[in-house]
C-alpha cells in the first residue's frame, strides 16, 4: 500500500520544544575587519549528532550549489538589465537598506514594533513585538538578496550581529537527531520558517562553517514539525497544514537544499502530497487548507502553490503552471497585498518571456515610486495594506525590498544555467 508506506515514512516525532521570547544582548562594539566567530552553540560542525543518521551515505553534503551566484557584484548588473531591473529599482534598494538598518536594535535583533527603536520618528509600528525572530528574518533577507553578507558588503557588520542574535534565539532540544527552533509566541511556525529561510541562505551564500550546525538544526526541526499524514506546516508542529505556512517552510528546506544540507526526500514527497490535497484545475489553483472553486480573494495561495510546484520540479509546460500563470498575470500585482505581489513576482519571473515583462511593466516603477522620501522614514514603505497591522512599517518594507531584488535574487528556474540546480521528485 503505497499511501501506508509515505504514511510511515512520514511518522517523525513531534520534538518537546520551549519558547523563547526575552533575548541576551549582544555586543555592538564596532567589528575589525575580520568579524568575530558566529559559533555560539557547543560545537560550529556538522557531526553524526545532528544529522538524520540514515542520510549521511550518498555524499549529501558533496557538492555547492551556485543557485544564489546571481547576487554576486559580477552578475547582478547583468541580470539587473536583463531582466528588467533599473538604476532607480538599484537606488530604491539601496535606500531600503539603510533604513532597516537604521532600526537594528543594540541586540543585534529587529521588532516588527519598530517605533520604539527610533523612539517614534516613524510612524508604522506593527502589534506583533513579541515575534523578534520573525522580524529579524525579515529584515536580514533583503541584505542577503542584494549580495550582502557578514563577511562581505557595507552592511556586513549589520548582518553579523542579526545573524548573531538568530543563533543566540535558537533553542535547541536533545534527540536523534536534535532540532533547533526558532518558534516563537506571535509568529510561531512563520517565525522558524522565515529564520530557517535567513540562515541557510547565509551558509550556502558564505560556507562559514559557523552557520553548518544551525542551519542543519533548523532543517531537523521541519522535518520534524511535518504534519506526518497530510505532509504540510502550521501553526505548531505536527499540525494539519496550511498553504502560507508550508510556503515559507518549503522554501526553507529548498535553501537548506542550496548549501547542500540535508532534507530527506520524504519530506519533499509529504510536502507534494500536501499541494496535491489543496489544490484544483492540474494544480493551477490553490486554497488555503483544502481546495476551493473561489479563485477572487485567494491570490496569494495561489502563488505560493505555484511557486513551491516550481521548486519541487514541474516543468514551464505543466498545463498547471500555464494555467495559474495566465490567471495571476490576468489579476496583476497587488499594491495593498505585497504578501501576494512577494510570490506572484516570483512565480512570473521564474516563468518569463512577455508575461513577465507585462508584470514587471506593471509593479517596478509604481512600487519605486511608493518607497518614502522625506525624513527619518526615508527609504521604507507605508505600513499600508494586508498584514500591515501586524508587520507594521518593516514587514511592508521588507517585502518591498526582495520584490525590487527578484531581478538577481534566484536564478531563474527555467533557464539553462539553473536547469541542473533543480530538485525533482
Amino acid at each position: 500500500d503505497t499511501t501506508s508506506a509515505l504514511d510511515e515514512a512520514l511518522e517523525v516525532p513531534t520534538p518537546d520544544v520551549s519558547q523563547v521570547v526575552e533575548l541576551p544582548e549582544v555586543s555592538t562594539a564596532v567589528m575589525a575587519e575580520a568579524p568575530p566567530a558566529l559559533d555560539v552553540l557547543e560545537s560550529n560542525r556538522v557531526t553524526e549528532s545532528i544529522l538524520p543518521t540514515a542520510l549521511l551515505r550518498g555524499g549529501a553534503l558533496s557538492q555547492m550549489n551556485t543557485t544564489l551566484n546571481s547576487r554576486t557584484a559580477a552578475a547582478k548588473s547583468e541580470m539587473l538589465e536583463r531582466y528588467g531591473g533599473t538604476a532607480a529599482s538599484e537606488k530604491a534598494v539601496a535606500r531600503a537598506l539603510q533604513w532597516i538598518a537604521a532600526h537594528q536594535a543594540s541586540n543585534g535583533g529587529w521588532t516588527f514594533a519598530h517605533s520604539g527603536i527610533c523612539r517614534n520618528r516613524c510612524d508604522g509600528s506593527g502589534n506583533m513585538a513579541m515575534a523578534t525572530n520573525a522580524a529579524t528574518a525579515m529584515a536580514l533577507l533583503p541584505f542577503l538578496g542584494a549580495g550582502q553578507t557578514h563577511l562581505e558588503g557595507q552592511h556586513r557588520e549589520t548582518v553579523h550581529k542579526g545573524l548573531r542574535y538568530l543563533i543566540q534565539s535558537m533553542q535547541v532540544s536533545a534527540g536523534s537527531p536534535p532540532v533547533g527552533s526558532w518558534h516563537e509566541p506571535g509568529g510561531r511556525m512563520y517565525s522558524h520558517g522565515l529564520a530557517a529561510i535567513t540562515i541557510c541562505e547565509a551558509y550556502a551564500m558564505t560556507q562559514d562553517p559557523d552557520l553548518l550546525q544551525p542551519a542543519q538544526l533548523s532543517l531537523n526541526y521541519l522535518i520534524a514539525a511535518q504534519d506526518p499524514r497530510g505532509g504540510g506546516w502550521r501553526y505548531e508542529p505536527g499540525q494539519r497544514g496550511d498553504t502560507s505556512v508550508a510556503g515559507w517552510c518549503l522554501m526553507a528546506l529548498k535553501s537548506g537544499r542550496m548549501g547542500n544540507l540535508v532534507v530527506p526526500e520524504a519530506t519533499f514527497v509529504g510536502a507534494k502530497k500536501f499541494l496535491d490535497g489543496v489544490s484544483t484545475n492540474q494544480g493551477a489553483y490553490y486554497g488555503y487548507d483544502k481546495p476551493t472553486s473561489k479563485l477572487a480573494g485567494n491570490e496569494a495561495m495561489i502563488a505560493v502553490g505555484l511557486l513551491c510546484r516550481m521548486y519541487l520540479g514541474w516543468p514551464k509546460e505543466h498545463p498547471g503552471i500555464q494555467e495559474g500563470v495566465k490567471y495571476l498575470n490576468q489579476v496583476g500585482p497587488s499594491y495593498s497585498n505585497l504578501y501576494y505581489s512577494y510570490y506572484a513576482t516570483q512565480v512570473l519571473r521564474h516563468y518569463g518571456g512577455p508575461e513577465w515583462d507585462r508584470w514587471n511593466d506593471k509593479l517596478r516603477d509604481k512600487l519605486v515610486a511608493a518607497q518614502e522620501t522625506q525624513g527619518h522614514a526615508a527609504g521604507s514603505w507605508p505600513a499600508e495594506g494586508a498584514y500591515a497591522e501586524k508587520g507594521g512599517r518593516l514587514y511592508v518594507t521588507s517585502l518591498a525590498t526582495m520584490i525590487l531584488e527578484v531581478y538577481y535574487r534566484h536564478m531563474p528556474l527555467y533557464s539553462e544555467k539553473s536547469a541542473a540546480d533543480r530538485f525533482e521528485l
